[in-house]
Formats: C-alpha cells, sequence, structure tokens
C-alpha cells in the first residue's frame, strides 16, 4: 500500500484537477449559451435565404448552365472541407470529424480518392492533426479564422472557394463538420456547398406564388447567390463552434465526475493507511511497554 505522503500528494494532484476541469465546464457553459443563440438566430435566415434563392432558380431559365453556383459539372475535382476547432479537450469532437472524412474517401469517393481527384482543406488545427495521422495530406488549412472571426473573414473563405468551384478545378465542394442539436447531441455531418442545387419537389409550389420581381428574377438571383453562399458557411461555422462548446462542456463534466469519484477512492485509500499507521505505532508502544514489564 503505498505511504500516506504519496497518497496526499495524489489527492492534491486530483483535486486541483477537478477544480480546473469544473471551471472549463462552467467557462463552456456560458460560452455555449451564447453560440447556441447564434444558431438559432442564423438559421430561420439561411432557410429562407435558400428558399427564395431555390424560388428564384425555379423561375430562371437555363439556370444551371448560366450561372456558375448552379452549374453541374462531369469533370473537376471534389473538395471536402473538414471543419473542427483549434483547441482539444472536447472528447471526440475533432476525431469524429477527421473519421467521417476518413470514411468517405475510403467509400462514397473512394475511386476519385484513388485517382488523386479528392483535395482536402481544414478549418481547425485539432482536425488537420487528425487527418494526418490518417495519412492524409491537408491541402490548405484556414485555422487562423477563429483567432478573429467575423463576417469579412468568413466571406473571403467563402468568395475563394467559389472562385475555385468557378474556375473549374472543383466539380464539387462539401463540409464536413458536427451539426449541433443540443446540448448533448452533436452529430457528424457531410453537407454540399457547392453547386447549389435545385428542389425540384417545390416547384409546383413556387409557382403558385405571385411576387413582383424587380428588375428581374435572374439579376435578384445573381445578387442573391453570393449573399446565400457566404452565409451558409457562416452558419456552418456557428454550428461547429456550438458543437465545440457543447461537446467540451460534456467532456468536462465527466471529467469532473471522475475525477470527484477517484478523489472519494484516494480519500479511502488514505484513511486505510493511516488507521494502518495507528494501528501499527500502537502494537509497538502495547509490545514495547510488554517488553519493559517482562
Amino acid at each position: 500500500m503505498a505511504n500516506l505522503k504519496e497518497i496526499r500528494i495524489r489527492i492534491n494532484s486530483v483535486r486541483t484537477t477537478r477544480q480546473v476541469t469544473s471551471a472549463m465546464k462552467m467557462v463552456s457553459a456560458a460560452k455555449l449559451n451564447k453560440a447556441q443563440s447564434d444558431v438559432e438566430h442564423v438559421r430561420p435566415f439561411i432557410a429562407k435565404l435558400l428558399e427564395i434563392v431555390n424560388f428564384l432558380g425555379n423561375t430562371v431559365d437555363g439556370v444551371t448552365e448560366n450561372i456558375p453556383a448552379f452549374c453541374q459539372k462531369k469533370k473537376g475535382k471534389i473538395l471536402l472541407v473538414a471543419i473542427a476547432s483549434n483547441k482539444g479537450l472536447a472528447g471526440a469532437f475533432n476525431s469524429n470529424v477527421a473519421k467521417e472524412v476518413d470514411r468517405l474517401v475510403h467509400n462514397e469517393y473512394a475511386e476519385a480518392y484513388a485517382n488523386g481527384e479528392v483535395d482536402l482543406i481544414a478549418i481547425g488545427k485539432q482536425v488537420a492533426k487528425g487527418l494526418a495521422s490518417r495519412k492524409m495530406t491537408v491541402l490548405s488549412d484556414y485555422n487562423s479564422i477563429y483567432d478573429s472571426m467575423s463576417l469579412e473573414s468568413v466571406y473571403a473563405i467563402a468568395d475563394e472557394l467559389t472562385n475555385k468551384f468557378a474556375t473549374g478545378e472543383y466539380k464539387k465542394i462539401s463540409f464536413v463538420f458536427n451539426e449541433f442539436v443540443n446540448k448533448s447531441s452533436q452529430v457528424v455531418v457531410e453537407k454540399q456547398f457547392l453547386p447549389l442545387e435545385i428542389s425540384a419537389s417545390q416547384t409546383e409550389n413556387n409557382q403558385m406564388l405571385d411576387f413582383i420581381i424587380e428588375p428581374n428574377s435572374k439579376e435578384v438571383l445573381c445578387d442573391l447567390v453570393p449573399q446565400a453562399i457566404r452565409t451558409h458557411l457562416y452558419a456552418t461555422l456557428l454550428d461547429s463552434i456550438a458543437s465545440e462548446h457543447a461537446a467540451r462542456m460534456t467532456s468536462m463534466s465527466k471529467a469532473t465526475d471522475n475525477a470527484g469519484e477517484l478523489l472519494g477512492e484516494l480519500q479511502l485509500q488514505y484513511n486505510k493507511a493511516r488507521q494502518s499507521a495507528i494501528t501499527n505505532e500502537l502494537i509497538e508502544i502495547v509490545s514495547g511497554a510488554e517488553a519493559l514489564k517482562g
């Protein structure tokens, strides 16, 4: 059995760890409240914006040929943008994204990946490390976006990705990220970024709507498409950030609970060791007294 000094050192160490994890849990909980609010505000906006783009796309002739963002291309590479975090201590938040990218390139995009037609871009240092550990090459990264996340910096990335698609370098661009469901649930998903798709299922309903569009549907659509693309990326990043805080809060909560359980076990071990030491001392005293009597 370890001596009392060693157990005391471990108890102090675990107690300090519990204080740190508890503080990190509270910080993440506070950040999550704001991040969740941002997600809940932006989701209706992007949904309505995409609905309008979809409606206008159904009213413009030759939209898939004349507007680059809608063009369905047969040639070109596939670009997967893995989105996670620059920081760790969030459970499987970062590793799940790397795992999903690995699954995609070896299943859905296996043939293209084998032919060198799948490129990877990372947003988040941790997911970049995760992809590298799986022997996958990250073409470039946008990790600095988290240093000072602003609309301008997000829009710059969205415009760069749009240009790569418009020039024909890529025929498809998709995001792989943690979609925020609630505080205890985040789901890793792949969502297509480009090309934009027009939902045929809404065509009949759209024909029933009566709007006056000035100057015309095509010009309005051309103005809205860049905003829709930029907002899509912004909303995706907000989703990922909210998921990160939720995952870290859950992870730190479990770590705090585990530290508490370990602290209880160590305290019990300390009490047993102390009791044993006291018993041994008493035995020595009694033995010494008996020896003196003899």
